[in-house]
């Protein structure tokens, strides 16, 4: 993959891009979000970000914000020494697709690039902004969710399955799978987990939430493909 590094700890940066080249990554490092920033822009081919949210200046939520305002579709790998669920939540919304506490094992890293990599090959990150089924309607943007033109208030968990099923529409996705993509690497959970999801994601979805289909001895797809 092509890499960007955004890390101001120059001994750690100069680690990993060794380690990550030795994978036959490319990479760009930057020391600061401003030189992040100017080099997403500059650098074509650009595949995923590993970004510490810790920078001198812009920091790195910012960054990732403005990354994703831009529409940048880059994944996005934080890295941070603060390992509460308030900043887990924090670097998520503001658009990381996964998120490691340091210190961490590079295997662990390298295995977190892998799985972002296979998302990358199934398509787009945001192909379209507005998905639908029946009378779901979800706004990538905006995060809103209607039925019927009715707002429908969910979770962040709630909103990334459901978003999930709604850009596989007819296809049988397992409970692994829903983990995969739905669920952040730092959040331990487990395949019953996606069942109880489910439920209060049809619940709230009142009489649409039978679109969302069991598939028997699979998981779940959303009807309609």
């Amino acid at each position: 993959m092509h890499l960007l590094l955004v890390e101001d700890d120059q001994r750690l940066a100069r680690v990993l891009r060794r380690l990550l080249e030795d994978d036959r990554h490319v990479v760009e490092h930057a020391p600061d979000g401003e030189t992040a920033l100017e080099l997403a822009t500059a650098t074509d081919g650009i595949e995923a970000v590993i970004l510490d949210i810790g920078l001198p200046g812009i920091s790195g939520v910012e960054v990732a914000r403005r990354l994703r305002g831009e529409g940048r579709e880059l994944a996005i790998l934080m890295l941070t020494a603060r390992d509460t669920v308030n900043d887990r939540v924090v670097g998520l919304d503001a658009g990381a697709d996964d998120y490691l506490v340091k210190p961490f094992a590079y295997e662990e890293l390298a295995a977190r690039l892998r799985a972002l990599g296979r998302r990358a090959e199934q398509g787009p990150r945001r192909p379209d902004p507005v998905l639908a089924a029946g009378p779901i309607l979800l706004d990538e943007r905006t995060r809103r969710v209607t039925v019927d033109g009715t707002p429908v208030d969910l979770s962040p968990r709630e909103f990334s399955l459901l978003e999930c099923l709604l850009r596989h529409p007819g296809q049988a996705l397992s409970r692994d799978q829903l983990l995969d993509q739905a669920w952040p690497f730092a959040v331990a959970v487990t395949p019953n987990a996606v069942d109880a999801y489910v439920h209060y994601l049809r619940t709230k979805l009142g009489e649409a939430g039978r679109w969302i289909e069991t598939v028997r001895g699979v998981g779940y797809r959303m009807a309609g493909g």
